[in-house]
């Protein structure tokens, strides 16, 4: 072999010695570099909000860019239809609680004595009925009455004691009072018209649009006197909290991070401010590296997805945005 042969190939040794030495301290496969530094992008919740309930707009009280705290009224309906269906289920369940009232309470000691008075004089009735077909039974075989009166007479009787057995029937009815399957179902209505206006009453609440927790108004998309459906959507918010920053961790990293741990989160915008944050979630599942953070040497690695949690976020973090990750130096010691 020649001179100029085993230089090249020297030549060619070094360069591959000096490549192999430095690409893994560049893409941190270095021990001493592994997984100290993450690279990700910030997740900010996003809410869509929308009434429960249909109606006219009647008002709005925020614009895009407005903060907005938990509970501000951000929105509201017409609510002279729903505050008429309120006071119509509160008539209604009124009127039946009299009714069950009326039942549980059973008759009156007047009706009673009404009933007990009419008894007595169906009772005196059939007597003198009785009477008088006696005598006519007595009078017809010397022919003094003829035998039609005698029917007429066996007939009043007998109208008489049927008139007598329904007063009988009747006092009974009221001394016993209600039933019971009369005052249960009575008491369903009741619960029936309790769950209706409670329901209405729900309803006048949604015609209040609320905040649901403290953000920004990032979209106004509907406006005063238009008509709102359920599924409308009429502001969207940014909420501030919770602030996540999603990462990926390469499969050799993968044993040393775990969830709770610790890690301090930059922007490029303020590389002197770290936000403390920790290691919420480690995803389950293998994936290819995200276009995000892909490099050509980098295209066929599996990593894991990372949710990790800022605490007290500030207004510097916003919506998509780089961020770094710095985690301990001693991921070991820390488990």
């Amino acid at each position: 072999m020649n001179k100029p042969l085993i230089a090249l190939l020297l030549v060619a040794g070094a360069a591959a010695g000096a490549w192999w030495f430095d690409v893994p301290r560049k893409l941190g496969w270095m021990d001493s570099e592994r997984t100290s530094v993450l690279y990700g992008n910030v997740d900010i919740r996003q809410v869509s909000l929308g009434f429960r309930v249909s109606g006219r707009i009647a008002s709005l009280a925020v614009d895009e860019g407005d903060v907005v705290k938990p509970g501000d009224v951000l929105a509201t309906l017409d609510p002279v239809p729903f505050e008429q269906a309120v006071s119509a289920a509160e008539a209604e369940l009124g009127a039946l609680k009299a009714n069950l009232a009326k039942l549980k309470a059973g008759s009156r000691p007047t009706e009673i004595a009404q009933a007990r008075a009419a008894h007595a004089e169906r009772l005196a009735d059939l007597e003198n009925a009785e009477l008088a077909y006696e005598r006519a039974r007595q009078l017809r075989p010397n022919g003094t009455i003829s035998q039609a009166n005698l029917d007429e007479a066996n007939a009043t009787r007998s109208a008489a004691a049927a008139r007598a057995t329904s007063a009988r029937e009747a006092l009974a009815l009221l001394e016993e009072g209600s039933r019971v399957e009369d005052i249960d179902a009575a008491a369903a209505q009741v619960r029936a018209a309790e769950a209706k206006l409670e329901s209405a009453r729900t309803s006048l609440a949604d015609t209040r649009l609320l905040a649901p927790d403290a953000g920004t108004i990032l979209s106004r998309v509907r406006e005063v006197g238009a008509i709102a459906a359920p599924s409308d959507m009429i502001y969207v918010v940014s909420l501030n909290e919770p602030v996540w920053v999603r990462a990926y961790v390469a499969e050799p990293d993968l044993g040393r991070v775990h969830p709770g741990m610790t890690v301090e989160v930059t922007s490029d915008s303020a590389p002197d401010r770290p936000y403390k944050a920790k290691v919420g979630f480690i995803s389950p599942v293998a994936e290819f590296t995200p276009k995000s953070v892909e490099t050509p040497e980098l295209r066929t690695d599996l990593v894991y997805r990372l949710r990790i949690i800022v605490d007290k976020p500030g207004p510097d973090l916003r919506q998509g945005m780089p961020v770094t990750v710095h985690l301990p130096e001693t991921t070991e010691a820390s488990r």
